[in-house]
């Protein structure tokens, strides 16, 4: 029989293993969900929200109905792979000789550039990972390519569970990325655990995949506006699947949802007949004759460095944290910020040893606008010289953004363009001549980040059939 005091003590154990068990709770429902959807060539001005004459992205609407919509986030090129690797790792791709997009061995080996983004790079799903969170992986990959059978899966860089397409194996339909992201959301919460979801849809990168109801949905337009609009619609209603999810499962208000895009959207530089065209990764359907994205005023569009090709989408919603209906013109963000970012949130611990190139922007988020950056930002592309009259934006080799001031050149450093983004964000007025001392220095810049940069690929980032 017990006495009176092993009693008290029985009690006292007790409270307090429900004491740690709360504590624990708590913690954990500190911790938010994060879903990052990145869109494929979607430009800035692809939203019904930003204006857009004919495009209805209605579920897309209301993350910015219920969020911040912030207008001066720019990705870290102008093209998909190294866009991608920016996110992934929070460094400037040109630190792993990723200045291009992955295509078949021999046109990576002729840019000088690896067959795949390294799985020992430091990895935002990782981190996630390891600070307790389920990760997945739905949609485009593209740190590799679907040609290069013997590069690394997906599974390889931090993911519990994947679905993708531009990556070694059997290839996921691309309109099946958001049944598989509610299977999973719906598995994070059956395990109690927070979970992390990159949704990179397919849309509206070339082919376009049409479905016959989106097509009736815009029966009225021409048919290059047609099947534009159809895919958009058809994307925006596959993130409203998503939402909805969240809402049936009492999640929204747990969960970061970002919406953004790789570049900016992708046009053909003459006029182009539309025709159906084959990917090897996502099937048949219509080219770049159906390219119609626009970019909100800003200068140029995919593959170039100015703000059309790397000004993007940014909305975020998280309620009760985010501010709703709220427009953010300030806050220069980039998408190597977005690790650190989702790091601080999520209280996962970075190694000691690694250095992000971009900084945390929880306070941004958050309602308290960043007035200037605290590190500059560098893009690097392999661009052609001199200007093609067929590509008058796509000339530009390295940029530097520091403060209000960008700074763009061709690779030998012969020609410079310099804007005030702040009292010029679309880039009209080329200040180059009037600040020689701006742009003497933004050029030191420059040529140091270059210093810094390796002169080819290393590792194990080589396919077999370079043989």
């Amino acid at each position: 029989m017990m006495n009176g005091q092993n009693i008290v003590r029985m009690i006292g154990l007790l409270l307090i293993s429900l004491t740690l068990q709360c504590a624990g709770q708590a913690t954990a429902a500190e911790k938010p969900n994060i879903l990052f959807i990145f869109a494929d060539d979607w430009g800035w001005g692809d939203l019904s929200c930003h204006g857009h004459p004919y495009v209805k992205t209605p579920n897309i609407d209301r993350l910015a109905k219920e969020g911040t919509d912030f207008h001066r986030f720019t990705v870290a090129s102008g093209v998909c792979s190294p866009s991608r690797t920016a996110v992934m790792t929070g460094h400037f791709p040109a630190r792993y000789n990723i200045d291009g997009h992955f295509a078949w061995v021999p046109s990576n080996t002729k840019r000088n550039m690896p067959d795949w983004l390294t799985p020992k790079a430091p990895l935002l799903p990782r981190f996630l990972q390891q600070a307790g969170y389920l990760t997945a992986h739905f949609g485009k990959w593209h740190l590799s390519n679907n040609m290069i059978p013997d590069s690394p899966p997906p599974s390889e860089y931090g993911y519990d569970e994947y679905g993708a397409f531009n990556c070694a194996g059997e290839q996921m339909p691309v309109h099946e990325d958001s049944r598989n992201a509610i299977a999973f959301i719906e598995r994070s919460h059956r395990e109690k655990k927070p979970f992390f979801i990159n949704l990179w849809i397919h849309e509206p990168h070339t082919p376009f995949h049409t479905i016959p109801k989106y097509r009736w949905r815009f029966r009225g337009l021409d048919e290059p506006d047609n099947i534009y609009a159809s895919v958009l619609s058809h994307a925006d209603d596959r993130i409203g699947e998503v939402l909805q999810a969240l809402d049936r499962l009492q999640l929204s208000d747990d969960t970061l949802v970002i919406f953004s895009s790789d570049n900016g959207p992708a046009r053909a530089t003459k006029s182009t007949e539309l025709t159906l065209t084959h990917d090897t990764a996502t099937g048949a359907g219509y080219g770049i004759g159906a390219a119609r994205g626009i970019t909100g005023g800003r200068k140029g569009h995919k593959s170039a460095l100015f703000e059309g090709g790397i000004g993007v989408p940014f909305i975020a919603r998280w309620p009760g944290k985010i501010a709703a209906d709220k427009v953010d013109r300030t806050s220069l963000i980039s998408a190597v910020d977005l690790l650190p970012t989702f790091c601080e949130l999520a209280g996962a611990t970075l190694p000691q040893n690694y250095k992000p190139d971009g900084v945390s922007q929880v306070n941004a988020l958050l309602g308290k606008p960043m007035t200037t950056r605290s590190k500059p930002l560098f893009w690097k592309m392999q661009s052609a010289w001199p200007i093609q009259r067929s590509k008058p934006y796509h000339w530009v080799s390295y940029a530097v953004v520091q403060e209000n001031w960008k700074l763009l050149t061709n690779r030998d450093a012969s020609y410079s363009e310099l804007y005030n983004l702040d009292a010029d964000p679309f880039e009209r007025t080329d200040l180059n001549g009037k600040n020689p001392e701006v742009v003497r220095q933004l050029m030191q810049q420059i040529d140091e980040w270059k210093a810094t940069l390796p002169d080819k690929p290393t590792g194990n980032v080589f396919s077999d059939e370079r043989e």
